[in-house]
């Protein structure tokens, strides 16, 4: 008897493979963080092994929202509205993990869950901009007109995505600026070291692998539902 090749759970294993790799290299792998002083940092700071992948992953989600919109609106495609749908999803729940990740790490190192700073403020209005763009697609019922709209809003409101990314590079924040500079002179950090670096590829790539696997899984189900709706019409 041949074995089926089924993409949809080689994808899923090889994530939950990739995943436990990531968070058995942060807790039992990691050596001691010492920040430029010298000094220990608190082991909080491993959060930042999650959040910034977590973070990256959302703008991404939010890429290809962007590009199924443009997509949708060039070919009229429901697999395209389907895929900025599906995205959009995943990208409001990694957003809304990034603020999750963010306020605990703000504990940790303010003494706060929230700071009303740059960086946290643009990170909850992008998730409520998606959230706004899922409302929308709730709020009208002719399919076609949806999708348009639909499209059209998630061209638009893309300008979130490098506003929240920016916002540390634009404007002082509290925020830590880890990679690159700001426009008042602030330099990132930056990860020294190849064990360091090692696990935040790690990680990148099990968030981004994460991503895929959601969306595809997603977009099926919707064509499923789809279906047995045009069954029952």
């Amino acid at each position: 008897m041949s074995l089926k090749w089924n993409p949809e759970k080689a994808l899923a294993i090889a994530t939950i493979a990739l995943m436990s790799l990531a968070i058995w290299i942060v807790f039992f792998y990691l050596p001691e963080m010492r920040s430029g002083t010298g000094q220990i940092l608190d082991n909080s700071f491993k959060i930042f092994y999650f959040h910034l992948p977590i973070a990256f992953t959302a703008y991404f989600s939010f890429i290809v929202v962007l590009i199924a919109s443009v997509q949708h609106l060039r070919l009229n495609s429901s697999k395209w509205d389907t895929v900025a749908l599906s995205a959009a999803e995943v990208g409001v729940v990694f957003s809304f993990l990034v603020l999750v990740t963010g306020s605990i790490w703000a504990k940790a190192t303010w003494g706060w869950y929230w700071v009303w700073e740059p960086r946290l403020t643009t990170s909850l209005v992008l998730m409520l901009v998606y959230l706004a763009y899922l409302m929308l697609r709730q709020a009208i019922e002719e399919p076609e007109k949806r999708a348009r709209l639909a499209a059209v809003f998630g061209i638009v409101g893309f300008v979130s995505v490098p506003l929240s990314f920016l916002s540390i590079r634009l404007w002082r924040s509290a925020h830590p600026l880890m990679f690159g500079s700001s426009a008042y002179g602030g330099s990132g950090g930056g990860l020294e070291g190849t064990t360091l670096q090692l696990t935040l590829l790690i990680n990148m790539a099990a968030f981004f692998l994460l991503f895929v696997t959601l969306l595809l899984y997603r977009v099926r189900n919707e064509e499923l539902r789809d279906k047995i709706r045009s069954a029952y019409h």
